[in-house]
């Protein structure tokens, strides 16, 4: 070893400790799967738009999909709680004038 170089030790990092996850092993997946399950998909749209409770439960599994994955939830619980409380209603499809 060359003069005036010092040898340093080589540290290795103290493992980190995973933090410990506030949803359950899973849950990303399930809340993924569930609002997968409730979505209307375009082929239902026509007969199931004018249901509200329907409308409602495929935003608030939507909200929940956002929540656990550390999105923002309140947008769609609160459109949500419109179609609940009869505050939004189906607007009609625009290709059949209504």
């Amino acid at each position: 070893m060359a003069a005036g170089h010092a040898v340093r030790p080589v540290s290795t990092p103290a493992p980190q400790r995973s933090r410990p996850s506030l949803w359950p092993e899973g849950s990303p997946e399930a809340t993924e799967a569930l609002a997968r399950l409730l979505s209307i998909e375009e082929r239902q749209w026509h007969a199931l738009k004018g249901q509200p409770r329907r409308r409602a439960a495929e935003l608030l599994a939507a909200a929940l999909v956002q929540l656990v994955n550390g999105g923002e939830a309140t947008p769609m619980v609160q459109q949500a709680l419109g179609w609940l409380q009869g505050d939004l209603r189906d607007p009609g499809c625009p290709q059949h004038g209504r």
